[in-house]
């Protein structure tokens, strides 16, 4: 890794043991968390050093992962490679500040708040996995705060939900209801058929999607990328895999999407 990096965080090992059932659902194991660390530790890249870039794109990795997994599968290289002029801020948002329900105030306070205090024009959050469930928590909460969202085969909730959705002809046509439905989940959802209403979509940071066509999680990914525009939703072969992942990164980059988002 070239010196533009601040710090260099190892990679995290496979968790294990007894955990939430939230992430249990996300990855289809039970897990073991480890502390949510407040500040939240991070990851910085600049793109020129020691000049700050006016962009930033802040990762979210999936449950198992930290920023060592992003350096080590290339996705701050796919940016410098490109000769993009933005900084790369690698979040170390493990499994814990999810189950201790953190994980929205310590992006916010740790990540999100002080990179404007530094100068961002333009702030992206991009997620995999339960990183994109969170980068969807945040936005619902702090839409005013970041300027979009890429999300790629992002952990959505119990499946339960997008099926009676489905069943509903999507979600421009759900009615926000479901009985018995998790109270995390539904809300969610009901923030997310905002994006079926153009009306609604058009006061929120554009929402960006990518998932694998063989994804454990891709009936849900594809409901919300029904109601998105053209040009927002990239597909590829493979699974909830690095190589789908490495090839929707590479999408999303070559289309630049920050120079057209507000800020």
């Amino acid at each position: 890794m070239s010196d533009r990096t601040t710090r260099h965080l190892p990679r995290r090992a496979a968790l294990a043991g007894l955990g939430g059932a939230l992430l249990s659902a996300c990855t289809g194991l039970p897990l073991i968390t480890p502390p949510a660390k407040v500040p939240m530790d991070s990851v910085l890249d600049l793109a020129a050093p020691p000049a700050r870039a006016a962009t930033l794109l802040v990762l979210l990795p999936g449950a198992y992962d930290g920023p060592g997994d992003f350096l080590r599968e290339g996705f701050v290289q796919a940016v410098r490679a490109r000769g993009l002029p933005v900084d790369v801020q690698l979040a170390d948002a493990h499994a814990g500040y999810y189950t201790s329900q953190q994980i929205v105030q310590r992006v916010h306070d740790d990540i999100v708040q002080p990179a404007r205090a530094r100068g961002y024009a333009r702030i992206w959050l991009c997620g995999i996995s339960l990183g994109g469930y969170g980068s969807l928590l945040y936005a619902a909460q702090h839409s005013a705060s970041i300027d979009g969202l890429f999300v790629m085969a992002a952990f959505l909730g119990r499946r339960d939900l997008p099926a009676h959705i489905a069943q509903a002809g999507g979600l421009a046509a759900w009615d926000g209801e479901l009985p018995g439905a998790d109270v995390h989940d539904l809300a969610l959802w009901r923030w997310l058929r905002g994006y079926a209403d153009r009306a609604v979509a058009r006061q929120r940071p554009p929402l960006l999607m990518g998932w694998g066509e063989d994804d454990r999680f891709v009936m849900s990914n594809r409901l919300v990328g029904a109601t998105l525009p053209p040009g927002r939703v990239f597909t590829t072969g493979g699974g909830h895999d690095w190589p789908a992942w490495q090839r929707l990164w590479a999408a999303y980059l070559d289309q630049r999407p920050w120079q057209g988002s507000h800020g």
